[in-house]
């Protein structure tokens, strides 16, 4: 052992590029170089790695010998058996010979390249990671057995790198080769993480990065109203990177997530039946499928052996347009798939290429041979029945490989393998106008990687090709929706498109109308955890789940939500409420004693009630007026009382109707006056029968001093006090109308301000002052011996007044909206009529019923006195 560890590491330091020092001078290989399995030599070389072998055998090594070789597990082919085992894949051939294709057309192509061939390299990874690097490192620096010290120093095999199809291989092939600035352009790795300059400086692809893949793919979940849903992925590079930036993309977009499964091709069976349970009991309809086409297959056996149909799959672009699914018939199930696949394209002459491939062109390239066996189910190795004769026709087979109606990734081969031409064809262009080159100066990789990063070119088939600073193309898929035949296979039908070159709102197109959805349905799946809130209501998340399972709440009173799924209520302004679905602010009810209403029209009869009352007494009085009575305590008092009154019964009605400035200033200060011209009657009548008991006695001369003209003067100097006081309030602060917001919630309350209330209080101060003061002369001369006494009904009728005054307070205070103004309308009413009965009935009644009585005799009669 000791003697081979100097080879070794000097075989590790070669291959990482580290000159041998010259003492070394030679040392041969232990292990068999990596050879390529197809190539061929020209003035410049591309490398390209692809999986041809769906995967390599694994084997445990014991680390005490020297390990051998990982090799690929081969096709099998048992003609006497009857079984087929096919490793072999053709549509990585199929690459391959894209790849071949593009170069024989470049080298045809007298404008591109002129005077230069390209050749080729091709080695196959067998989808392993290790092999991947291996064949890196043989791209880089060569597969000569003896090496010396000139090694280091000669020009790398291959100027650019073609590969990997899968991203977990092309992340160690880039991580391997960036460092020495080989570029390496991928036709179909798709990680975001790729992207990464500071990782992969020399990474390129043609193909766009799932970064916008799983961002349309969110997109189109929410197009469809899917909010729930239920996530598959490979347990891979590809598919771990991938859904954790469809679940960012989704986040943003509100949809939730119900499960998450990850699976791999060499999973135990058991880890696909759980798979398969997950899905079997969750709720979400629609699956998202964000998986590799090898890892799918074996999920897609164990699915149609459960019978589980109803699922809407959504796919990503390595197996939404696979044949080799669409034309199983088993997998129906996928019938309605709907997923972003790469832009078809169509590539002259690529099938006439394809089909012209046969073992013959290299008898000893046991590639050729296997992909012979494979493509025919026969065996070079059997001459017998099923043995393979080198006469058939790839012309005559419909298969994978020789369909050229889906070329999809196929185009992103050949458009890489442009883009290195071009790329080679203006360094050349600028080394050959540069004066400062010298002659015979080649392309390095170095320089490939310097102008890749800036070609921009056109294919023939229309496409603009041109890499970003991430390495990455514009991003282009075709929406595809797969679609059943006649014959019971699967048709790739395109209904929209994403293109991230278009304006943010212009992304994503869909045809809908054309969509045929899972079970051949036309009608679109519906996937929610909870069915969408109408406008009125509001969203509650459920507690412990994802915040697309919620309760729908109706909003609060006064609150509304205008919009289906809103997660909050929001309240109406101030002076608007919600109407009773909730889902629509109107103004709210402007509430005020109105005339057209009930209450306002009672309240008004009895108001006129009241001043037709007024009218008919006065008019009585007038008709008595020379009678004793009438002429008794001043009849101008009384018929200026009854004046009065009427104007109490008449500025009841100021308060009814809708407040306006004019209004307010009106009600209050008429109330104010008249019932203080009232109380300054009724007041002056009081003085006048003390006056009358006083003069009386012997020797008392008062009455000339309180005669019929000093009453008069003193009811207007008394009104006077008042109307100061009434014109002081509406010059320093009147009333003014208000609306009241804050009673009710739901009603504004159309009411009189008082404004100052130092002068609300002074008019209702005054007016009371008044009041007590007549109501405390009434009640002293209520026992004058007269036979009629106005004084006792003068106490009724102020005792019938403060009562209800002050009973008025507290039914003001409680009474709401409306019924406030209709209480104070009442208080009014109520005291104008208590007035009018308790003074002027009994004249009445002598007037009309006991005229005999109605004599100044009978008027100035003593009687005993009584209590009251």
């Amino acid at each position: 052992m000791a003697k081979r560890t100097v080879p070794l590491v000097l075989l590790l330091l070669v291959m990482y590029g580290v000159c041998v020092p010259a003492s070394a001078q030679v040392c041969r290989l232990l292990a068999k170089p990596a050879l390529p399995l197809l190539s061929t030599q020209k003035d410049i070389n591309i490398g390209a790695i692809f999986s041809f072998h769906r995967s390599a055998l694994l084997k445990m090594h014991p680390f005490t010998s020297e390990p051998e070789p990982t090799t690929c597990i081969r096709s099998n082919v048992n003609t006497q058996l009857m079984l087929c085992f096919h490793s072999f894949n053709l549509r990585e051939f199929k690459f391959a010979q894209t790849l071949m294709f593009a170069i024989e057309e470049i080298n045809n192509n007298t404008q591109l390249l002129p005077g230069v061939s390209l050749g080729y390299k091709i080695y196959d990874s067998c989808s392993s990671i290790a092999l991947t690097i291996l064949s890196g490192m043989a791209l880089m620096n060569g597969y000569e057995e003896t090496l010396s010290d000139t090694s280091c120093s000669r020009p790398p095999a291959v100027h650019a790198i073609v590969g990997e199809s899968n991203s977990s291989p092309t992340i160690g092939l880039a991580s391997l080769v960036g460092p020495f600035s080989l570029p390496v352009i991928s036709h179909f790795a798709t990680c975001a993480c790729l992207s990464n300059r500071n990782i992969y400086p020399s990474f390129f692809r043609t193909i766009p990065s799932d970064y916008y893949q799983s961002r349309a793919l969110a997109q189109l979940v929410k197009h469809f109203g899917w909010t729930w849903v239920g996530m598959v992925r490979s347990r891979s590079d590809y598919g771990n990177n991938g859904i954790a930036a469809f679940e960012e993309a989704a986040k943003q977009e509100g949809i939730c997530i119900e499960y998450s499964e990850a699976i791999f091709k060499t999973d135990p069976q058991d880890q696909f039946l759980k798979t398969v349970e997950v899905i079997k009991k969750g709720t979400a309809r629609v699956v998202l499928a964000f998986i590799a086409l090898g890892d799918f297959v074996p999920l897609l056996k164990v699915i149609s052996q459960h019978n589980i149909t109803g699922i809407q799959w959504v796919g990503s672009e390595s197996w939404i347009t696979s044949r080799t699914l669409a034309e199983t018939k088993e997998y129906r199930f996928l019938s309605g798939a709907v997923g972003f696949a790469i832009a078809n394209a169509k590539l002259v002459g690529l099938r006439e290429f394809l089909v012209n491939v046969h073992p013959d062109q290299e008898p000893n390239n046991e590639l050729l041979k296997e992909f012979w066996e494979t493509a025919f189910q026969c065996s070079f190795s059997n001459n017998g029945s099923g043995g393979c004769t080198g006469s058939e026709r790839l012309a005559e087979l419909q298969n994978e490989y020789t369909d050229v109606s889906e070329l999809r990734i196929a185009n992103k081969v050949y458009t890489a393998v442009y883009a290195i031409a071009h790329t080679l064809h203006n360094i050349l262009k600028d080394i050959q106008s540069s004066t400062k080159s010298s002659k015979g100066e080649r392309p390095t990789p170095q320089k490939v990687l310097e102008y890749i990063g800036v070609v921009k070119f056109t294919i023939k088939t229309g496409e603009e090709i041109f890499f970003d600073a991430s390495g990455d193309p514009v991003a282009r898929y075709d929406l595809v929706n797969w679609q059943p035949v006649q014959d019971g296979s699967l048709q790739f039908k395109n209904v929209g498109f994403y293109d991230s070159s278009l304006p943010s709102e212009q992304h994503l197109q869909v045809n809908q109308e054309h969509v045929l959805w899972a079970g051949d349905s036309g009608q679109l799946p519906v996937s929610v955890c909870s069915e969408s809130c109408p406008p009125g209501t509001r969203k509650a998340v459920q507690k412990g789940r994802p915040v697309c399972c919620y309760d729908c709440i109706p909003c609060g009173e006064g609150e509304i939500s205008n919009g289906t799924d809103s997660s909050d209520c929001f309240p109406c302004d101030l002076e608007y409420w919600s109407n009773e679905s909730k889902d629509r602010c109107v103004l709210k009810v402007i509430e005020f004693l109105s005339y057209t209403e009930i209450m306002g029209m009672v309240l008004c009869i009895f108001s006129f009630i009241g001043v037709l009352l007024t009218t008919i007494l006065s008019f009585l009085f007038y008709l008595h007026k020379e009678t004793p009575i009438v002429r008794a305590n001043n009849s101008e008092l009384s018929f200026l009382l009854l004046f009065s009154l009427t104007l109490c019964f008449l500025c009841s009605l100021t308060f009814i109707g809708q407040p306006t400035e004019w209004s307010c200033m009106l009600r209050h200060t008429a109330f104010g006056i008249t019932f203080v011209l009232c109380i300054s009657c009724i007041l002056g009548k009081t003085i006048v029968v003390l006056m009358a008991f006083k003069a009386t006695l012997p020797g008392s001369n008062v009455m000339k001093w309180f005669g019929p003209l000093q009453q008069q003067l003193s009811v207007v100097f008394l009104t006077l006090i008042q109307m100061i006081i009434c014109v002081l309030w509406l010059t320093i602060s009147p009333p003014f109308p208000y609306m009241n917001l804050s009673y009710y919630r739901e009603r504004i309350i159309l009411e009189c301000n008082v404004g100052s209330a130092l002068g609300f209080w002074a008019v209702l101060g005054y007016t009371g002052l008044l009041s007590i003061l007549c109501f405390v002369l009434a009640f002293l001369a209520r026992k004058l011996p007269d036979n009629f006494n106005e004084a006792k009904f003068i106490t009724f009728s102020m005792l019938i007044f403060c009562a209800v005054w002050l009973t008025f307070i507290p039914a003001y205070v409680s009474s709401p909206g409306k019924f406030t103004v209709a209480v104070e309308i009442f208080a009014i009413l109520a005291s104008s009529f208590g007035l009018l009965f308790c003074i002027f009935s009994p004249k009445c009644y002598i007037i009309l019923l006991k005229p005999e009585k109605n004599t100044k005799k009978q008027m100035m009669g003593k009687s005993s006195p009584k209590t009251l």
